[in-house]
């Protein structure tokens, strides 16, 4: 897999205008993003202990949608894998594609992170 498909916003910022404005909007969507940082993996993790599977499901559909509006590609394969798995009430391959799944969302944060310090304007 490519570097560029774990996380990507220059289609975004170029979508936008391509400009100071567009890279101030990318910005703020990247950073409420990113916000919650783990925080849904341990709500996730809570209702799949608990048996709460639709739940930890909605969950994933979520931060897929915020996330992957990000370009990343990987983080969204992975979080389709895991959500049919929770749907199919699959017990066997739930843990390790939740680990494959908070694994992709760490290298996405970490991407995001490293992208917010690149292009964050002085002052901002």
């Amino acid at each position: 897999m490519s570097e560029e498909s774990i996380f990507s916003v220059d289609t975004l910022v170029k979508y936008m205008g391509n400009d100071d404005k567009a890279l101030g909007i990318v910005t703020k969507i990247v950073r409420d993003a990113c916000a919650p940082r783990m925080a849904p993996f341990e709500q996730a993790g809570a209702a799949l202990r608990e048996d709460r599977l639709p739940d930890a499901g909605k969950i994933f559909h979520s931060l897929r949608g915020s996330i992957g509006a990000l370009g990343a590609k990987r983080l969204v394969s992975a979080s389709l894998k895991l959500e049919q798995a929770i749907a199919e009430r699959n017990q066997d391959t739930i843990p390790p594609l939740f680990a494959a799944l908070e694994s992709e969302y760490q290298l996405v944060l970490r991407d995001a992170d490293d992208w917010l310090r690149r292009n964050t304007p002085a002052g901002a």
